[in-house]
């Protein structure tokens, strides 16, 4: 099940980027840490959000 809505994609793969650039600008291995929002962002699902039952994507509404 899905958990990570189009706005939080977004964020994290700006923020994943911004971490690898970084990583790889200060020659450090701290850069690979970016992976993980872009990982998550890409598959659409977050490990950290499920034990609290959150989710940004939008839901449809049922009548």
């Amino acid at each position: 099940m899905k958990n990570v809505g189009s706005a939080d994609k977004v964020i994290r793969l700006v923020v994943g980027i911004a971490i690898v650039a970084w990583g790889v600008y200060a020659q450090n291995w701290w850069g690979v840490v970016g992976l993980l929002p872009i990982g998550t962002a890409l598959v659409g699902v977050c490990p950290a959000y499920i034990p609290f039952g959150l989710s940004t994507c939008k839901t449809e509404k049922k009548n």
